[in-house]
């Protein structure tokens, strides 16, 4: 890791969830800076959904979004939404430093696993995360609905 300090926590006001802003379009890049917070603010409501990020030197390098669930397949789980490094900032542990953190945070809740989907095209993700320990256990597959699929 560098030997820059990393500070890790939850981004709880509305300054700190828009600081995670540019790092998290990364990933999601159809975001839109004018309605980030509202949205994030709404699936914390309805979700249960929170972010946390990783400072080093006063800048955010790392986001998460993640939310405590309960599946009868794998009981009380904490489930990774988003994970990303920002470009300029990867390879030097801070996702590593973040995964810590979001295990941390998963047993403090009493969680006794952590889950995450990763997109099939995002290789350089998938070797890291099984460089962390991750077991690819399952295919996630998706439907849209729309009114011929829905009758």
């Amino acid at each position: 890791m560098s030997n820059r300090t990393v500070d890790v926590g939850r981004a709880e006001t509305d300054a700190d969830i828009l600081e995670c802003f540019d790092v998290l379009r990364q990933l999601r890049p159809h975001l839109v800076p004018e309605e980030f917070v509202a949205v994030i603010r709404r699936m914390a409501e309805t979700d249960r959904y929170h972010l946390a990020r990783a400072h080093v030197a006063g800048r955010v390098v790392t986001v998460a979004g993640y939310r405590f669930a309960n599946y009868l397949a794998w009981g009380s789980t904490l489930y990774v939404d988003d994970l990303v490094t920002a470009e300029t900032a990867r390879s030097k542990g801070y996702g590593r430093a973040m995964l810590v953190w979001l295990s941390r945070e998963a047993d403090r809740h009493g969680c006794l696993r952590l889950h995450l989907d990763s997109g099939v095209w995002r290789k350089d993700a998938h070797r890291f995360y099984e460089r962390e320990g991750f077991e690819k256990i399952s295919y996630h597959y998706i439907r849209s609905i729309d009114a011929s699929s829905a009758r």
